[in-house]
């Protein structure tokens, strides 16, 4: 006769490495508030010529949906860090938020072609990180290490 099996999501103790998670996690969405925050008071006339033109093609929505997705990712990871469970849909509409601001990026003609493979592999990078939060929040939650 073989041991009972473990319920997989029974609430467990609060595991030692979530708190280094949940700080690299808030550190991670500092540095998107940074870069919106960069890319809101860039001054376009300091630009080269082809990159002028893709910064002021960019629709306002798509500026928009990068504050939403920066904010409220930052609040979420804060959520996190101080263990509330409000964190998980905070960090959901990070995720979609960072998904609509890759898709209006995507579909803006001018923007989409003044960015390199490089550009493309950061945006991709970035999503992935996103996601990963978002799972350990839901994670954390289903522990039972957020209340």
């Amino acid at each position: 006769m073989s041991e009972p099996e473990l319920d997989p999501y029974a609430p467990r103790p609060l595991a030692r490495w979530f708190y280094a998670a949940a700080i690299g996690s808030v550190l991670f969405m500092l540095l998107g508030v940074l870069m919106y925050v960069e890319h809101v008071t860039l001054d376009a006339a300091t630009l080269p010529v082809d990159q002028r033109a893709a910064f002021l093609a960019e629709p306002q929505w798509v500026t928009a949906v990068f504050a939403a997705a920066t904010w409220s990712g930052l609040a979420g990871t804060l959520l996190l860090l101080f263990r509330r469970a409000t964190a998980v849909p905070v960090l959901l509409v990070s995720l979609l938020a960072l998904a609509a601001w890759i898709g209006g990026l995507a579909t803006t003609v001018l923007v989409r072609s003044s960015m390199s493979v490089n550009d493309w592999a950061v945006l991709i990078a970035i999503a992935a990180v996103v996601w990963t939060i978002y799972w350990f929040a839901r994670h954390s939650r289903q522990r039972g290490w957020l209340r």
